[in-house]
């Protein structure tokens, strides 16, 4: 399947986009990618919503050349789970992100320089409410499903509450309505190893040296996050990889330090290390309780209107499965119809990123009761 990345503009001043925290900018471009077609009627349209650093890429290839797919490529396409032969599947890249949207490496035409730490505070409404922007753009009033992992499944349970009668159904995987102590420490320290780097100089480095070594560091940390001790265990354990450390114990000698260390030298190559701090300050502050329900998750929710499918993995110790049950609960507690299921395995939260029979089918069924009951009978 091959594909390309689009763009939409929008908020032209004097109708700049208004952030949640009060600051005004415009314009703002959305990065975004669509596979399959749009029905005559406008109805089989399925918004998939990228975690932390993911991006609008989530399926195909740009080129017969190009080797590496989009992330979600196990998932969207013909006759997959996401079959791209029924549905119209959008995916855009998040404002504040660094991979085509408008975000703090983007230039800021007052100054002709990137924005850096002048660009808005970011949040997860500003995040959803950007996107229905796009969503109008393309003509569509109502979103048979909206699905997303991670931070992607805090934007699809902020579509739920935001833009109730927008929403047939919800796949939330993987997430949560709120951050626990521990992912807001997670995220502070990997936050604090960019802020500490010399280089980062109070976000102004695009002309410079990039904070590269803290940006690495903040991904080892998160990238631990991710994954599961059992994981870890069964592909590394505590093997060694050389014999460096007869000469000098610092040096990288096990596996898994070498693999750390990999995974940050690759994220700095390809993320841009403002992002990442506005980012995880965003899921930090998401708080759908608090947001819509004056701290109550069942009060919330009462504003949703949609079907959900809501799943967790029994490894996951970033988002474990009791945050997808209090979601479960809430949502039982409004008549909602929900289903619910935790996927054993052993690959932690980033599991929804693997190839996975179980989410696969649970993905496919539920959309294509979607599929049926509402486009097939018209009933969009």
């Amino acid at each position: 399947m091959i594909v390309k990345k689009k763009f939409f503009t929008f908020a032209y001043p004097p109708h700049e986009f208004v952030f949640e925290m009060g600051k005004k900018l415009g314009p703002l471009t959305i990065a975004y990618e669509t596979y399959g077609e749009l029905n005559e009627e406008k109805t089989n349209g399925i918004l998939v919503l990228h975690a932390l650093t993911g991006d609008s890429h989530a399926a195909g290839f740009y080129s017969s050349e190009d080797l590496k797919p989009g992330w979600w490529d196990n998932m969207v396409g013909p006759k997959k789970p996401i079959d791209t032969e029924k549905f119209f599947v959008i995916c855009s890249n998040v404002i504040g992100g660094c991979m085509g949207s408008t975000g703090p490496a983007s230039i800021d035409p007052k100054t002709n320089k990137p924005f850096g730490m002048r660009f808005p505070f970011v949040t997860i409404g500003d995040m959803v409410r950007a996107q229905k922007r796009l969503i109008d753009h393309l003509g569509i009033k109502k979103l048979l499903a909206v699905i997303g992992g991670s931070m992607g499944g805090m934007q699809a349970l902020e579509w739920s509450v935001r833009y109730p009668h927008m929403v047939h159904g919800v796949v939330p995987i993987a997430t949560t309505a709120k951050h626990s102590a521990m992912a807001i420490a997670f995220n502070e320290v990997a936050r604090q190893a960019i802020i500490n780097d010399p280089n980062w100089n109070y976000g102004d480095y695009y002309d410079k040296l990039p904070p590269i070594h803290g940006q690495a560091v903040a991904r080892m940390i998160g990238h631990i996050t991710y994954l599961s001790d059992i994981a870890l265990r069964k592909k590394f354990d505590r093997s060694v990889q050389d014999t460096a450390y007869k000469k000098n114990p610092f040096d990288t000698q096990f596996s898994v330090s070498s693999y750390l260390r990999y995974q940050g030298e690759k994220f700095v190559n390809r993320f841009d290390a403002n992002s990442f701090l506005y980012l995880t300050r965003a899921t930090d502050y998401f708080n759908l309780a608090q947001t819509h329900g004056q701290g109550s998750l069942v009060k919330a929710f009462s504003k949703a209107k949609a079907k959900f499918l809501v799943i967790s993995f029994s490894s996951d110790w970033l988002y474990p499965t009791y945050q997808s049950k209090e979601l479960v609960k809430a949502l039982k507690k409004n008549g909602l119809e929900v289903n619910f299921c935790e996927i054993r395995t052993d690959y932690g939260h980033d599991s929804f990123l693997i190839s996975n029979p179980k989410l696969e089918a649970l993905v496919a069924g539920f959309l294509d009761n979607l599929y049926e009951t509402k486009v097939k009978k018209g009933k969009c």
